[in-house]
């Protein structure tokens, strides 16, 4: 998610940090560099440019130049900008449990609504302890509302199935049954459409009048780009939305569509789809992605992932083979499983600051290396697992055979493991730690004396 941004957001960083003092044409280059890097992420052109103004009418301000640190107080500056632009605050839809809640789902076809649906049921199911039924008005494209059914199965979540009839009448009749079955969350999947037009609009704007949905959620291919952002517009000004959703934002390495979403259509992001499960639904936090972009990390939804995973005992005794230096190939194969609990590993290791893509890169974080791995691991001697300082040349030989590995795939694990050790070491110490929220407290506006 916006790799390319985030590597050219670093390297322009890096430049203005080597200067001891900061003039104006200094920061003028900076400026040309970020509207470069944006247009290049296929953000909207109007929205850059008026970003990049506010960005120079504060940077070169006489508090900013002369300031003890002028290089922070611009990245700050560009920070700021950044959540202002994604919208400030995260969204906090108010779904009371007394009542039954109308949520609208609506999108071009392909974007992914159909999945969102099933995803946001799971999620406020687990997140707002609501009890949902899905609504399947999706009566044109073929297939839907039998995707709808098996997603609902998956979850047990049931689905209101009237067949290719009235959406009207389908979304009265799942008002009935939600009153009989004491359901208060009502997640409506309508039609789309492959472009913009008349007769979707109206059918939608008809929907609607007639149920009054609480929320309407617009659903968004993030990888579509500028036709994301255009539909974003057009469902504004024809329908009506409250929040969008971003579906996989895990893939775009761009950012345009995030960036301008919520610029054209004056309306938040809600939700973001990061993955092909039915998990893989996060809440939208504009300053915690405008961290991400400018590669400062997100250590506060690694936390919040890490403790929805990881037990806090189990936690605990791992930090403390850490600082003794007691931390084994056994304990390394535990932690890969709790991470792969967790989700996707190349996005957890994207919310560590100082994680870019090159890095990234230079590993392959698949499902299928994680059974590798673990082959590799199970093939060693207990002794091995314990001690890995002792595998030498002849182990490795025969640990690669056992496992159907190469020589090349064990020496990449070891040392793979030396580091994760060594990382692991220095956050298990809480003085790291602290220096580090420290650090970030300075970048991001996070309080310095933040309690570990």
């Amino acid at each position: 998610m916006f790799d390319n941004l985030s590597d050219k957001f670093q390297a322009i960083f890096k430049t203005i940090k080597g200067k001891a003092v900061l003039k104006e044409s200094n920061i003028q280059d900076a400026l040309k560099q970020v509207r470069l890097a944006l247009l290049e992420a296929d953000v909207n052109f109007k929205i850059v440019k008026n970003f990049v103004q506010e960005i120079e009418n504060v940077a070169l301000g006489e508090k900013v130049l002369k300031s003890l640190n002028p290089s922070q107080q611009v990245i700050k500056i560009v920070k700021e900008q950044l959540t202002k632009l994604m919208g400030e605050s995260e969204f906090q839809p108010n779904l009371p449990n007394n009542k039954i809640n109308k949520v609208m789902f609506v999108g071009l076809q392909g974007s992914g609504k159909t999945t969102s649906c099933a995803k946001f049921a799971n999620f406020a199911r687990k997140e707002y302890k609501l009890d949902p039924l899905l609504v399947a008005c999706d009566i044109y494209r073929p297939a839907a509302i039998e995707q709808l059914e098996t997603l609902g199965k998956q979850i047990g979540i049931p689905v209101e199935n009237q067949g290719k009839t009235d959406p009207v009448k389908i979304c009265k009749s799942a008002i009935k049954r939600a009153e009989k079955e004491k359901k208060n969350l009502l997640i409506i999947d309508t039609a789309g459409r492959l472009h913009l037009d008349d007769e979707l609009m109206t059918e939608l704007s008809t929907l609607k009048k007639k149920i009054k949905p609480d929320y309407i959620f617009f659903v968004a291919d993030a990888m579509t780009g500028q036709d994301a952002i255009n539909s974003a517009k057009g469902f504004a000004e024809k329908v009506g939305i409250d929040a969008s959703i971003l579906t996989k934002l895990d893939s775009d390495a761009r950012g345009g569509a995030a960036l301008s979403i919520r610029a054209v259509s004056q309306k938040p992001i809600a939700f973001c789809g990061v993955g092909e499960k039915i998990s893989d639904l996060e809440k939208f936090y504009p300053d915690r992605m405008a961290s991400r972009i400018l590669g400062m990390g997100d250590i506060l939804s690694f936390i919040e992932k890490a403790e929805e995973n990881i037990d806090q005992e189990e936690a605990e005794k791992t930090a403390k083979k850490m600082l003794k230096n007691q931390f084994t190939l056994e304990d390394f194969l535990a932690q890969l499983k709790k991470i792969q609990k967790m989700g996707s590993l190349s996005s957890m290791l994207k919310m560590i600051p100082g994680v870019n893509s090159s890095m990234l890169n230079s590993a392959d974080l698949s499902p299928k290396k994680f059974k590798r791995t673990e082959a590799i691991i199970t093939s060693m001697t207990l002794a091995e697992r314990q001690r890995a300082k002792i595998i030498d040349g002849q182990r490795r030989k025969r640990i690669a055979k056992g496992s159907g590995s190469s020589v090349q795939e064990v020496n990449t694990l070891l040392r793979q493991f030396e580091q994760m050790k060594k990382m692991m070491k220095q956050f298990s110490n809480p003085r790291n730690r602290k220096n580090m929220l420290k650090n970030m407290g300075n970048m991001k506006g996070l309080p310095s004396n933040l309690s570990i």
